[in-house]
């Protein structure tokens, strides 16, 4: 996992995150799904400022069981702790859990149709496991990961999309397994903050990409970037006219620590970046300008096309309540995130790999 725009990355989180690292003195952080994407920068930043800013280390429990998540992230120490563990399993622990991050989950289109049931069974079950837990640790905080999926696709008087959008869902469509089981998770979490006072707080994230992601998981930056790195035309999937923001990864970090530590129990939270809604064609045009222009982009047909027409026309969050909650400010344009992305990518082994064509 080490690689300078990693190092680079995890160091502005922790500046971005200044006026909170007295939060995370002596806490201990419990993080499921901490060998995915997100989680692993979640745990990279508190290894961070364990080693370079607190006084008092915080202490991490990570939990994963690898059907998604790669083991090649990070090193155990005093401090860190890996526990292979499948959450819809319930866990016990001595330890007192100050914090509880719920990420774990399968969030790809490629892993959540291949593991239909397990995607639901880590939303649902693996949810009120973690809440159980969060429930008899007392936690101070707990995060659940939703999703903006479970929006659906949402009416063009709802674009941007407010936290108070009811949704345009499918509950039996090929997205209907990793969507309504976030949902549940929505209500279950709820419930548990009203009947047991668990602090709950819950995000939307809307697209988040950056170092890390998996190059075999069909979301579309790294597709992107995959074909480009290997010489390959861009593939476009339909028309190409869908459109998306995007959020890199520092920004969504750095705001999922800033929601952990607010007081607003019970609320939810979109989490993205409002400065660009960009048509999917024009996201490969970007990326082949990354590569001056020596690729070229091609629209194609495919098995997933089937898929793709599940896929929401647009997808842009409103961000208004969370700027004005928490002073969420997302910082890194689209270009400046993908240029990061690819200059990561061409120090992985993204060459000479399949391609989702």
């Amino acid at each position: 996992m080490k690689n300078k725009i990693i190092e680079e990355d995890i160091r502005n989180i922790c500046n971005d995150l200044k006026s909170y690292h007295s939060r995370f003195e002596g806490q201990t952080f419990l993080v499921t799904g901490g060998a995915g994407f997100l989680g692993k920068y979640l745990v990279l930043t508190l290894d961070y400022l364990n080693k370079n800013i607190l006084n008092r280390p915080c202490k991490v429990i990570i939990l994963d069981n690898y059907i998604t998540g790669l083991k090649d992230s990070l090193e155990a120490d005093d401090n860190i702790k890996f526990i292979e563990h499948d959450v819809t399993k319930p866990f016990n622990t001595d330890q007192k859990i100050d914090y509880l991050l719920h990420a774990a989950g399968i969030a790809s289109p490629v892993f959540y149709r291949k593991y239909k049931i397990e995607t639901i069974d880590v939303g649902t079950l693996g949810t009120k496991n973690m809440l159980e837990l969060a429930k008899e640790k007392n936690v101070k905080s707990f995060m659940l990961f939703s999703s903006s999926e479970i929006y659906g696709d949402p009416h063009p008087d709802f674009i941007p999309t407010p936290e108070t959008y009811r949704g345009n869902v499918s509950s039996t469509g090929s997205r209907s397994g990793y969507d309504e089981s976030k949902r549940l998770g929505e209500a279950m979490s709820i419930a548990y903050y009203e009947a047991y006072k668990v602090p709950v707080k819950i995000i939307r994230p809307f697209n988040v990409y950056g170092p890390g992601m998996r190059f075999d998981d069909y979301r579309v930056v790294p597709n992107f970037v995959t074909a480009a790195l290997n010489g390959h035309k861009i593939p476009i999937h339909g028309e190409g006219n869908h459109t998306r923001t995007f959020c890199y990864v520092t920004d969504a970090i750095t705001g999922i620590y800033q929601v952990l530590f607010s007081e607003h129990n019970g609320d939810v939270f979109n989490l993205g970046n409002d400065e660009q809604e960009v048509m999917i064609e024009s996201l490969a045009l970007i990326i082949a300008e990354l590569f001056d222009n020596k690729v070229q982009v091609h629209k194609v047909i495919s098995s997933l096309d089937a898929y793709g027409k599940a896929d929401p026309n647009r997808r842009a969050p409103d961000l208004t309540k969370i700027r004005n909650m928490v002073n969420y400010n997302p910082k890194v344009d689209l270009r400046d995130g993908l240029r990061r992305f690819v200059e990561w990518a061409k120090d992985q082994n993204y060459k000479n790999l399949t391609v989702t064509k």
